[in-house]
């Protein structure tokens, strides 16, 4: 059997590492100490570092944002466990490599191995159903490692055998513990380069990353290479880190968790009338790739959904940038998002109308009664009178405007009394719901003159 992806479980993944390794790689962690961040996992008297501790753990997957520690954590929970560890990647492998990873683990029955499945959420169906069995027996322990959401990208079955547990970004000084130890270790690190590093240009590095351990580390490494081709072979400033990086990579997979994070965030900002934060979340999509159409057209939503009636020019302004947006095209098309944007957050808010269509539609889920009144119904075709249709039905229009029986009509259903749309103190509906509330007084009033006269 080829093993090229098996490793010992005693080996540290740096045993080997050559100086042409990235920094990020040869600075992994290799014990549970050595771990930054994840206090809410791996704290004193945490379940996960007492079952990790104690050598015995099920299968599990670790799910966070990329430079968040998954990897190295990976690999301090396979050492624990003292099996043989086999490293794949759902990217480049399939079942015929998990095979091989099951061979393996017959043979050395009872005990089994340990798979770390990077990218597992990259898998299919099919391929993540041939799993199911090697877990459920024990004869595999899965530690899958997944920058996405995988309550959306494992199936049901999956999910169900393994613990999921999620990593956070590492906060600000967590990531300056990481560069510090970076530059001062000499075996694994930059430490026999003798560096400084200017505290300006160390909160650079730190801003720039967003809680991605590797960014920071790759960032360091390019700016202490710049420092060494430079006349200046041992200081590290905010210049020279901002040479390094160019430009700032967001985190932003339109296919993946953060996409619909961030415009969570960015509708979101929206309804809560924050025109600073929702200009910032546009920035951010924008800078990460995400289509310009598709963040148009979840404004158009916003402003029918959380805007109505307190301003039905929104839902005009919102049609009006998902078409610009159309027709002009990046970069301008920017420029269109911004000030739609701007307007969206800044109009009064109200779901009044939303809350009645689910008002509606949860009354109807509950058996009220669909049935078109008489009246209502359409009495073009022969013999429609005959059957009623039609009949008795008033032409609005034929009333004056405050006449109580232009409104005494019905048309909800028979039995059917319902106040789904109220009006809420926000911009338009004031003066819609003044208006309503005389024409609620108006109906009232017609249909008991109705009545009256019926008796």
């Amino acid at each position: 059997m080829q093993q090229s992806f098996f490793e010992s479980s005693s080996d540290s993944p740096q045993s080997d590492a050559q100086e042409n390794e990235p920094l990020a790689a040869r600075m992994r962690p290799t014990e549970l100490d050595e771990v930054l961040g994840q206090e809410h996992l791996l704290g004193a008297g945490r379940v996960l570092r007492r079952t990790i501790e104690s050598g015995r753990i099920g299968s599990l997957v670790l799910w966070g944002p990329p430079g968040t520690g998954k990897t190295s954590l990976a690999h301090v929970i396979a050492r624990r466990v003292k099996r043989p560890v086999a490293t794949l990647s759902a990217v480049s492998s399939g079942i015929g490599e998990l095979r091989k990873v099951v061979d393996e683990a017959q043979r050395r029955r009872p005990s089994g191995v340990v798979l770390i499945l990077d990218e597992v959420h990259r898998w299919n169906k099919a391929q993540q159903d041939s799993l199911l069995p090697v877990i459920e027996s024990g004869l595999v322990t899965l530690i899958g490692l997944t920058s996405e959401n995988p309550y959306f990208d494992l199936v049901p079955a999956l999910r169900s055998r393994l613990r999921i547990l999620h990593l956070e970004p590492l906060s600000s000084d967590q990531l300056r513990s990481v560069l510090n130890r970076a530059l001062a270790d000499p075996d694994h690190g930059l430490g026999n380069w003798q560096l400084e590093i200017e505290d300006s240009a160390l909160d650079a590095l730190v801003q720039t990353s967003g809680g991605d351990a590797r960014q920071a580390l790759n960032g360091l490494e390019a700016a202490a290479l710049l420092v060494r081709q430079s006349g200046d072979h041992s200081r590290i400033t905010v210049e020279t880190v901002r040479e390094a990086l160019q430009q700032r990579n967001v985190r932003h997979d339109r296919a993946g968790d953060d996409h619909y994070q961030t415009i969570s965030a960015f509708i979101k900002s929206l309804r809560g009338s924050d025109p600073d934060a929702a200009i910032f979340w546009l920035a951010v999509l924008l800078k990460g790739g995400e289509e310009p159409r598709f963040i148009a057209r979840r404004m158009v939503i916003s402003a029918a959904e959380d805007i109505g009636m307190a301003d039905p020019q929104a839902l005009v302004q919102a049609e009006a940038v998902a078409r610009a947006v159309e027709h002009v095209g990046m970069p301008e098309a920017q420029l269109i998002l911004a000030s739609g944007t701007v307007y969206l957050a800044t109009a009064p808010k109200s779901n009044s109308a939303a809350k009645a269509l689910w008002s509606a539609q949860q009354s109807i889920e509950n058996g009220i009664s669909i049935e078109v009144p008489l009246q209502l119904r359409n009495a073009s075709f022969e013999g429609a009178k005959g059957l009623g249709y039609g009949v008795d039905y008033q032409y609005s229009h034929d009333f004056a405007e405050n006449d109580p029986q232009r409104y005494a009509q019905r048309y909800l259903p028979d039995g059917v009394d319902l106040t789904l749309y109220e009006p809420r103190l926000e911009g338009r509906e004031i003066e819609i719901g003044e208006r309503l509330r005389e024409k609620r007084r108006l109906r009232s009033e017609g249909r008991a003159k109705r009545e009256e006269g019926d008796t």
